[in-house]
């Protein structure tokens, strides 16, 4: 660390080919940080999923719907815990379709009884229980609005008007926590007998069911049995584990992990090519210097060190500064909630940027450091000479 003013200096030499190159990798590695984000928050449904939890669907579409009895026929199918079923209500809020979220009807105590990720104080349970328009949201979605407990509000949807005509009318009185940073926190539940009697029609049809199994490693096992309970009726089904489930959604916007790894292999080879480019040139300018310092007894491992130092500083300044900026905007929330419930940047892809940030440094700086390093100290002063 005694060189560390040698070496910044080097940098300062060539200040705007220096602020160049670091404006080109913070870039980069803002872009990193964005695209992890982004990965997360699209896959985070696969990785919150139960390995005791089905996904039951009408076999033909999610869209279509099914009976509200199927729920005590599969939970009279050996294997299986228990059910409960959800229906998409697409709730929104004050007549604008920007204010949009996910709305769900559901049965209260089955519903946190299969899904413990979603954390609601005993309290706030029991006051669900007791009333009928009662509705819980989730932390990210009572930040977005400003809503507290006793709060009275109303959605209208287009897919299920009231009886009436008029909006429904909810009152929150509870708020639930994610046990885990991916759980999102973005939706609504409320009371399907609420809505079963108060919808102007399908009454007794539900969207579809999460069921948990009673062995994980038989899961699919009691998926198939689900589907033949319900083999050649006018409502056939289709069970699939959780994550399966999850997945689907995630392909139908193509590959994301393959997508990010094409995006930054371009990225990061330009970038490798823009800094090892500027370690050359500063090599090659400071040939002279490099052979005055060998001569005053600098070692050639001493050499290679400095050069490589010089690197991989080069590269920590703007990559880690761009990891740092992609964290300050994950960490200020989801620019549209609606789409990105769950948008923060994990820990272990912060861990990973800062590792390429260093290997960045030390491909871009390695040849050129070979090179000051095999100087001879004759043919460096001959061409000051």
């Amino acid at each position: 660390m005694k060189f560390l003013y040698l070496i910044w200096s080097n940098l300062k030499r060539k200040k705007l080919r220096t602020s160049l190159t670091l404006l080109s990798i913070f870039v980069a590695f803002l872009l990193y940080g964005l695209l992890c984000t982004i990965k997360e928050a699209f896959t985070a449904g696969v990785s919150m999923a139960g390995a005791d939890r089905l996904v039951v669907r009408h076999k033909v579409s999610l869209i279509m719907n099914l009976p509200v009895t199927y729920k005590a026929r599969m939970e009279g199918i050996p294997g299986v815990a228990s059910a409960v079923h959800f229906t998409w209500f697409n709730g929104i809020y004050q007549d604008e379709p920007k204010n949009f979220f996910g709305t769900f009807p559901t049965d209260p105590e089955t519903f946190l009884a299969i899904y413990p990720e979603y954390r609601l104080k005993e309290e706030q349970k029991q006051t669900w229980l007791k009333t009928r328009i009662g509705a819980i949201v989730g932390r990210s979605l009572a930040d977005r609005f400003k809503w507290t407990n006793g709060t009275r509000i109303q959605l209208k949807s287009p897919i299920w008007p009231r009886k009436g005509d008029g909006a429904w009318e909810f009152e929150i009185v509870g708020v639930y926590e994610g046990a885990k940073k991916g759980t999102d926190t973005s939706g609504f539940y409320f009371r399907y007998d609420y809505f079963d009697e108060a919808r102007a029609r399908g009454e007794g049809l539900v969207g579809w069911y999460g069921v948990r199994v009673k062995d994980p490693d038989r899961a699919a096992e009691v998926a198939k049995a689900i589907d033949d309970q319900f083999a050649n009726s006018p409502y056939e089904t289709k069970a699939e584990p959780e994550g399966a489930f999850m997945q689907g959604f995630v392909q139908q916007m193509g590959n994301i992990g393959t997508i990010l790894i094409a995006i930054l292999s371009a990225v990061f080879f330009t970038i490798l090519l823009v800094a090892g480019n500027t370690m050359a040139q500063a090599v090659r300018e400071r040939t002279e210097e490099l052979g005055v310092l060998k001569a005053m007894g600098f070692t050639n491992e001493r050499v290679l060190a400095l050069v490589l130092f010089e690197s991989c500083l080069l590269a920590a300044v703007g990559g880690l500064a761009g990891l740092g900026v992609a964290w300050l905007i994950a960490a200020a929330g989801s620019p549209v909630p609606a789409m990105l419930p769950v948008f923060y940047l994990p820990h272990h892809y912060v861990l990973i940027g800062a590792g390429l940030v260093f290997a960045l440094g030390i491909v871009a700086g390695i040849l050129p450091a070979l090179q000051a390093m095999r100087l001879q100290i004759a043919v460096a002063l001959r061409r000051h000479a």
